[in-house]
């Protein structure tokens, strides 16, 4: 094995230094000196001068420089040098990763781009890197690298949502309201973080359906998961009871909970809701005329059977994360016997989300795309729970852009709503 001697110092004869290492620092020769360096050799280092000034602009490039460009606020041009000489080597890199919204275009400034001179070369691709060396006249400037770096450090970024589960029908048979569907939201309060890259998987639960002579249908769940946060599960609601025997004629627990069945007799108690997600349904009444209990609300229970009235529906909450007040998770109506009148769906805007049960008739569907509860029946076909929905808010600057599943996607001021009435995902 060949020795190694470290010296900080070599002389020449009249024992001036010709090679000299002071503080990190090696001069060879002295002022005046000739450095000659033999055939064959070469120079380890040295290299790309990368500048330190961020290219935000138009600007002219020059061989043997790397160049930082960002192109955030707009699309940049790079002019290549009017002449150049064969190995001449230029890079240029996608600083923050916004290539593939605002491109970076070369000029080759009259000098063949890959052999051709027209049209301009275009780069687009978010965190690209790209080195070009000088061939000749003939090919001119050709890529050795075009690379898209991958991003091993992805940042989160705030997003609020509101989860709302499918309504439950109504019951038919002295049935009570059906519950609304489990009501959640972060909006106005702490953000979920989205991280991007990452798919969010969104399931929106269907209403109920509505039957006849028969217990109702509970509403599906919704659901939002994926990496980064707890999954989010908004609880469909639960039906009425029907005037059967126990347990029917109660109430189904849920999101919130069903109304209980007007009866003259057994249990009648309306299902229980989940907190937070809802309320209780009411009760229904066992004396005459038989009332049954209103399906419970997000924002308050339903209201019990009575005589001579079916229990209202409990009421929704107002929510604006679309950019306006919609009231969502109004509870539905319950039934009464012996032709008067059902109880009203929970209150919201007009007609009210939420529908009245009614008697011998069909009982009124809940409010599409809110998750609200239906109308109990007294011998006709219950109404059917209103669909839930997913909603996802954020930053404009953020949002991806990629979704499945068809959401609607518009704006408010400065941020993005992506509102999903059926099953689909959005990556961050």
């Amino acid at each position: 094995m060949a020795s190694i001697i470290k010296v900080d110092t070599i002389q020449d004869q009249d024992g001036n230094n010709i090679i000299n290492e002071n503080a990190n620092t090696v001069t060879i020769g002295k002022s005046g000196d000739t450095v000659q360096v033999a055939a064959g050799a070469e120079f380890v280092g040295g290299g790309i001068q990368w500048q330190s000034d961020i290219k935000t602009s138009a600007f002219t490039a020059v061989a043997g420089e790397g160049y930082w460009v960002n192109t955030t606020s707009a699309a940049v041009t790079m002019t290549l040098p009017a002449s150049a000489s064969v190995g001449d080597t230029i890079e240029f890199v996608d600083y923050v990763r916004t290539w593939n919204t605002n491109a970076i275009t070369i000029n080759p400034n009259s000098l063949n781009y890959q052999g051709n001179s027209s049209p301009n070369p275009e780069y687009n691709t978010d965190g690209q890197h790209v080195r070009i060396v000088y061939s000749g006249a003939t090919q001119g400037w050709i890529p050795t690298v075009d690379d898209d770096v991958t991003l091993e450090t992805p940042q989160s970024y705030d997003a609020e949502y509101l989860v709302v589960a499918g309504g439950a029908s109504g019951s038919s048979s002295r049935g009570g309201g059906g519950g609304a569907g489990g009501y959640l939201t972060n909006f106005g309060g702490t953000a979920i973080g989205l991280s991007p890259g990452t798919t969010y998987t969104i399931t929106v639960g269907a209403g109920g359906s509505g039957v006849s002579s028969a217990r109702g249908n509970n509403g599906n769940n919704s659901v939002i998961s994926g990496s980064g946060f707890s999954t989010i599960t908004a609880i469909g609601g639960g039906t009425g009871g029907f005037n059967a025997t126990d347990p029917d004629k109660l109430g189904v627990d849920g999101g919130s909970g069903g109304g209980g069945a007007g009866s003259s007799s057994g249990d009648l108690s309306g299902g229980s809701g989940t907190s937070p997600q809802g309320n209780d349904g009411g009760d229904g009444f066992s004396s005459s005329n038989h009332g049954s209990g209103g399906g419970g609300g997000s924002a308050s229970a339903g209201g019990n059977g009575s005589s001579p009235a079916g229990g209202n529906g409990g009421n929704g909450t107002s929510n604006s994360i679309t950019g306006s007040a919609v009231y969502y998770g109004a509870g539905g109506g319950g039934s009464i016997a012996n032709g008067f009148i059902g109880g009203n769906g929970g209150t919201g805007n007009p007609p009210g989300y939420g529908e009245a049960g009614v008697l011998s008739a069909t009982g009124q569907d809940g409010r599409p795309e809110t998750g609200s509860g239906a109308g109990g029946a007294d011998s006709g076909t219950s109404g059917s729970g209103g669909g839930g929905i997913v909603i996802l808010r954020m930053a404009t600057a953020d949002y991806s852009g990629t979704t499945t599943g068809s959401p609607t996607v518009t704006t408010d001021g400065t941020d993005t709503i992506i509102k999903f009435t059926g099953s689909g995902s959005y990556t961050g």
